[in-house]
């Protein structure tokens, strides 16, 4: 089984290139699966156990162990996601006749989207970077291209000037598995990056070249995905906004406003980089909860049906004294 999880990886790396922290879920994952099945399943040492002991009922029962562990459901869902992935491999690779994980329920997910925000607090977080130091234009070029784009933390500062065309208001990604994608923005994102490349000539530790990188830290060097969170963090002290806004809060802002706005959802898909159109779909019911609202509060018959019920509620009960006269 350990071999079996050590090629599974190796393909993962090599052939559908996935990024190293997809790479190091998969592999908690499946060697959790793999301590499950030795000890309290099996009963084994690791090196005897074969992919041909995994049925249905170990896939069920490794579940349930991650659930008595206190896993949540989604981390329920990602270890299966991991164990099907590697018995659909095994299947390919003609070690087992059939992939049994297939028979085993994903648990129910709950439908919730982390937080956005809304345009007022969008801008005045973009406020709270509007100094004119290099960078403070750094930080405002970063928040309005997050807002701008939907970008991955990890696609941001992953990009090189040459990935730009800030004339033609494009970028150039790449995604999770390698897939590339154009990605559009707007006039507020390319002057940002104009004041900010401007700026960036104080900090650089070489000379200007189309291949160095977008976003640098202090040294002159590739800023990383840590730094950029920390960078979120601090503007939104600044800005006085509730404590939890994440660079993929802007990122979920970026498709709700498009939603809002009357964007399609294969096409939020594209800029977002999704594989799945069910994965934008997510995005669907946060819009229905905000139609609802604005019916209930605002179409008569909502009202009417709600003041009534509040009537009802304070209503005396029947056969009570309450307001009888003597």
């Amino acid at each position: 089984m350990r071999v079996l999880i050590n090629r599974f990886i190796e393909h993962l790396r090599d052939d559908r290139n996935l990024s190293p922290h997809t790479l190091r879920a998969y592999a908690g994952d499946l060697q959790r699966f793999l301590d499950f099945l030795a000890g309290d399943f099996l009963a084994k040492k690791p090196a005897d156990v074969h992919p041909t002991h995994v049925d249905a009922l170990a896939v069920r029962s490794f579940l349930a162990s991650l659930a008595r562990a206190g896993a949540g459901r989604k981390t329920q869902s990602r270890a299966l996601s991991s164990v099907r992935s590697l018995l659909r491999y095994a299947c390919r690779e003609e070690i087992l006749d059939y992939n049994p994980a297939l028979s085993v329920r994903t648990p129910k997910q709950p439908q919730t989207l982390p937080r956005h925000l809304r345009p007022g607090e969008i801008e005045t977080l973009l406020d709270a970077s509007a100094g004119s130091e290099p960078l403070d234009c750094r930080d405002r070029a970063i928040l309005e291209l997050l807002y701008a784009t939907g970008l991955r933390v990890g696609e941001l500062v992953a990009l090189d000037w040459e990935n730009l065309d800030i004339r033609g208001r494009v970028l150039r990604v790449m995604g999770k598995g390698g897939k590339e994608r154009m990605v559009p923005f707007g006039g507020h994102a390319a002057r940002a990056l104009d004041v900010w490349r401007a700026a960036a000539a104080e900090i650089r530790s070489a000379g200007e070249s189309e291949r160095e990188p977008v976003f640098l830290n202090y040294r002159g060097g590739r800023l990383s995905a840590r730094s950029v969170r920390r960078i979120i963090d601090r503007r939104v002290g600044d800005a006085a906004l509730a404590a939890g806004v994440h660079p993929h809060t802007l990122r979920h802002t970026f498709a709700t406003h498009l939603l809002e706005g009357g964007a399609d959802l294969r096409a939020i898909q594209e800029l977002l980089g999704h594989s799945s159109l069910s994965t934008t779909q997510r995005y669907t019911h946060l819009e229905i909860e905000r139609l609802q609202r604005v019916y209930r509060d605002s179409h008569p018959r909502a009202r009417q049906k709600k003041a009534g019920a509040a009537q009802k509620r304070a209503a005396p009960p029947e056969g009570s004294d309450s307001g009888s006269q003597a």
